[in-house]
């Protein structure tokens, strides 16, 4: 199942885009050991935390993986650590990102992809994405970090936003603020609905 991609330039050549996936996803893998060990835990309770099968977290600790939104979100939960730090690409003095480039990952309950823009530097404790997603199966998702908020500004589209009870209607340009730490869901109303997620983290 294919959901992780470093780049989502069509005119990528093949062999750097598939170097590409196989450097995140290899960088995943270490992130994910890395922080477990952190945390203490064993291969067995990490997973059972998570609610992912310890055969799946096994793959993806040695980079055999190839992880979707909905595990690296439980992952990250079950670890205490944001998202981002699981995904994030390597740091750079001066960092731009085109629009189509940048580590993209993939839902796979909904048509919604996701773009890692920047993670929170020591200090500050923010996660920026960008957004594109596609009318259909809404991306519900489960409660985050206590203490999450998230932000969200539409660029073009309209989707329904927020929590999963009280969702707001955005057109472009809008921006809604919700506690992350609920159920909240994001249903694109139309085409290619895009725009920017900036998550809180306390």
């Amino acid at each position: 199942m294919d959901v992780v991609r470093q780049t989502e330039r069509p005119d990528s050549s093949s062999e750097h885009a598939a170097a590409g996936q196989r450097d995140l996803i290899g960088s995943i893998a270490a992130t994910i050991r890395r922080e477990r060990a952190r945390a203490g835990l064993s291969l067995t309770e990490l997973a059972r935390r998570a609610g992912v099968a310890k055969s799946t977290l096994s793959q993806l600790e040695s980079g055999a993986g190839n992880p979707s939104v909905e595990t690296l979100w439980a992952l990250g939960v079950a670890l205490g650590v944001p998202f981002s730090r699981l995904v994030d690409p390597p740091r750079r003095n001066v960092l731009v990102i085109r629009a189509g480039e940048g580590p993209v990952i993939h839902s796979e309950r909904a048509d919604y992809t996701v773009t890692l823009l920047a993670s929170c530097p020591p200090g500050a404790r923010r996660d920026i994405f960008r957004l594109l997603v596609q009318p259909g199966e809404p991306k519900v998702s489960d409660p985050h970090m206590p203490g999450t908020m998230e932000h969200v500004i539409l660029g073009t589209g309209r989707a329904l936003v927020g929590p999963v009870e009280a969702p707001a209607e955005l057109g472009p340009r809008d921006y809604v603020a919700y506690p992350g730490d609920v159920p909240h869901v994001f249903r694109a109303l139309a085409p290619d609905t895009s725009g920017v997620i900036v998550m809180e983290h306390v």
